[in-house]
């Protein structure tokens, strides 16, 4: 039936029209998210942009990349950047919860003046904790 119907070149043509239009779509996103995330466009070129992408979507994209393809990855690399710092801030946070060798010696200090341990386990512990 539908196998009988199709030769071997028009699936090879389906498939590279298929992968076109991925792409084409692929493209359309990119530039409408490059278009959002511009800090240097004003509300009103956005909107133009948008309008011009929309109303002739072929023509606009392209003239898009052509006009501000050099700005789409220096956007890109900026929000990598953003999301790298972000990504080690909340690791320094999460592991700046930790105590330093200073404030364990402390609480050793703390622990010797109750009575928890003797001056010989304090001595021991403490070489510990600067040996680390």
């Amino acid at each position: 039936m539908l196998g009988e119907s199709w030769g071997v070149g028009e699936v090879f043509w389906s498939l590279i029209w298929f992968t076109l239009f991925f792409i084409w779509i692929w493209m359309l996103i990119a530039v409408f998210a490059d278009i959002f995330r511009s800090h240097d466009l004003g509300g009103f070129a956005k909107f133009l942009w948008v309008a011009f992408v929309i109303v002739t979507p072929y023509l606009g994209v392209f003239v898009y990349l052509i006009a501000r393809g050099r700005h789409m990855g220096e956007h890109a690399v900026e929000d990598a950047q953003s999301a790298d710092a972000a990504n080690r801030a909340y690791i320094r946070d999460a592991v700046g919860t930790s105590v330093g060798p200073a404030d364990e010696i402390a609480h050793l200090a703390d622990l010797r003046n109750q009575g928890a341990i003797d001056d010989a386990e304090f001595q021991r512990l403490k070489a510990q904790v600067v040996s680390a």
